[in-house]
């Protein structure tokens, strides 16, 4: 089997979506860390949050991350899951690591359209619009830096599928 293939992006981005279409479409496994780290602890990421602080939170996110690492998977990875320096280092050293880029305000009108207020906890405490600005502000350089592709999220999950799939041929083959 494969590298893995690690899916990074700002919440909204399409990245358990887009997993399971790109695991499907190459016969690998799928594993979306924020569910595999509710699974384990039995709390939701709120819950986690609410207990622990961020902090604690993005202790057992690496945790979890190191934990679902394997040949033949796709892994949707937390937004914040590039805000350690040792995630992105792990990530960009084990797998291929793939950037779905999206405008911040895209992301605020699919988060709106599907709010999942208990699994995804707000950040800043602001409105969804100002908040994913500012956090996609601050996180795009982390994304980049981190990824070995970069493809574009408003395509439909099919051509999302098919451009990774193309860049990874191309990265293989060279």
């Amino acid at each position: 089997m494969s590298l893995p293939i690690y899916l990074i992006g700002a919440r909204g981005c399409g990245k358990t979506t887009v997993g399971q279409a790109l695991a499907a479409a190459l016969g690998y496994d799928f594993c979306d860390t924020d569910y595999y780290l509710q699974q384990v602890s039995g709390k939701t990421v709120a819950e986690i949050v609410a207990e622990e602080g961020w902090p604690g939170f993005r202790s057992r996110e690496s945790t979890s991350l190191i934990a679902v690492t394997a040949p033949g998977k796709v892994i949707a990875t937390g937004g914040g899951m590039i805000l350690a320096a040792e995630n992105r280092q792990f990530m960009h050293d084990n797998g291929h690591v793939i950037y779905l880029n999206a405008p911040a305000e895209i992301l605020a009108s699919r988060l709106e359209a599907y709010p999942e207020n208990a699994q995804r906890p707000t950040l800043t405490g602001r409105p969804i619009a100002e908040e994913m600005a500012e956090v996609l502000a601050a996180r795009d350089q982390l994304y980049r830096q981190a990824a070995h592709h970069i493809v574009d999220a408003m395509q439909s999950p099919e051509a999302v599928v098919q451009q990774i799939v193309s860049a990874l041929s191309l990265a293989c083959a060279s």
